[in-house]
């Protein structure tokens, strides 16, 4: 995940861990249902250290081993225990799709989310991050329990209002560490989107555009684009501009409607994806993603608006009211873009009376600058003409001295 995180965020982007890494965070764990080697008993004090009729020490009995803990990220927030082992040793990587039954408890052992053979993809955030990323490090078959710290699980928001789109029973309180016990039923790879047939796109593109929208309401923006780029990928170019898609059993020609309802389904991913590039600051990212709506529908009030934002994040406030009027008048009931327009109008007048108060300033400046200018030759001038006409007088003084004392030796 990007960037940029929410404030409240309390999910971090560690789906970039490679599949060296995660052998090696895996291959560090000792096997779990392997017996601890035989220890020696060692003699207490004032006994004999070796059996009646035996030179050797006495072996302790056999005993099976605790499971041992997996600190997946090392820090605590993330364990996994095995329960029970798989039935092999393949493990689900990256997009692979996996059948899950799982139990989530708090500390106190109240159930918060409880479902059976679930199909969810890995990476694509479709359960908490946390059992995410644990899923990676699980055999087929194995049963594991996962604690999951807030901070990979519900964090600071918790789950106040779950919906239909959640597998809660219960609320999650703030702050909540929830372990779940999991078993991963099965496992297979994710087919060629192309090889899918029209209505299986369209399902999966809008489940996880819909699983997008969750983690916007939750303000998890790095997590809601990643689930609307998903969703493209369903239901980005799957039709030729002839209206001719390809799938399992060959070129399948759409009807208008489903063209209509893939453009449509496609433009809602676009908008959305705009708006939470929008909320992490990724201005360019969203123009772009806003423009691909724009261009297939020009006067589609959402995306006007949303590219007015950007625009006003971008510093272009005359563009931001231009593109916020023609939406104005569009969508001629919508609250939202009138305060933003009437917001974006009061803004502009104030920074013109800036400019040009600013640049009265800087006028007036520069004309206290040029009369200032003017006053100090004038003044120069006025000094030098006194000290020319102090010259004068000293010099014709002068003369006139020299004059009289000539006079005075002739006579003399």
């Amino acid at each position: 995940m990007d960037a940029e995180k929410s404030s409240n965020s309390s999910f971090e982007d560690l789906s970039n861990l490679n599949e060296q890494e995660r052998a090696e965070l895996a291959s560090s764990v000792p096997d779990a249902t392997q017996t601890k080697a035989l220890d020696k008993e060692q003699p207490a004090s004032g006994q004999q250290s070796t059996l009646p009729g035996s030179e050797e020490p006495a072996p302790k009995e056999e005993t099976e081993g605790e499971p041992e803990c997996m600190d997946i990220l090392g820090n605590g927030t993330l364990l996994k225990k095995v329960l029970k082992k798989g039935r092999s040793e393949l493990r689900p990587e990256s997009k692979d799709l996996v059948t899950i039954s799982y139990t989530g408890r708090l500390d106190d052992g109240t159930v918060v989310e409880e479902q059976s053979d679930v199909v969810v993809q890995i990476d694509d955030v479709e359960v908490v991050q946390g059992l995410d990323m644990a899923l990676k490090l699980m055999n087929e078959g194995e049963v594991a329990e996962v604690t999951v710290n807030a901070r990979f699980a519900y964090g600071e928001l918790g789950l106040k209002d779950p919906t239909e789109h959640d597998p809660v029973i219960r609320s999650v309180p703030p702050n909540a560490t929830v372990t779940y016990t999991v078993e991963l039923v099965s496992m297979r790879e994710e087919s060629d989107i192309e090889a899918r047939t029209y209505a299986s796109r369209k399902e999966i593109g809008n489940k996880k555009r819909l699983r997008g929208n969750y983690w916007m309401k939750r303000q998890e923006y790095n997590l809601s684009i990643q689930s609307y780029r998903r969703a493209l990928e369903y239901l980005d170019d799957a039709v030729s501009a002839g209206g001719m898609m390809e799938s399992g059993a060959g070129s399948v020609e759409l009807s208008a409607a489903e063209l209509q309802d893939l453009l449509d389904d496609r433009m809602k991913v676009y908008n959305n994806l705009a708006l939470a590039q929008l909320k992490i600051s990724a201005h360019e990212a969203a123009l772009k993603s806003v423009e691909h709506v724009l261009k297939c529908q020009p006067n589609n009030a959402k995306a006007l608006y949303r590219k007015g934002k950007i625009l006003d994040a971008k510093g272009d406030t005359a563009g931001a009211i231009t593109l916020l009027q023609k939406a104005a008048t569009i969508d001629v009931d919508d609250k939202l873009i009138q305060s933003e327009l009437s917001k974006l109008i009061l803004k502009s007048k104030r920074e013109a009376r800036n400019e040009r108060d600013l640049y009265q300033k800087m006028l007036g400046q520069a004309q206290k600058l040029e009369q200032k200018t003017k006053v100090a030759p004038t003044a120069q001038n006025n000094e030098s003409s006194k000290i020319m006409m102090w010259g004068y007088l000293v010099g014709t003084i002068l003369i006139g001295v020299v004059g009289v004392a000539i006079f005075r030796y002739n006579n003399s």
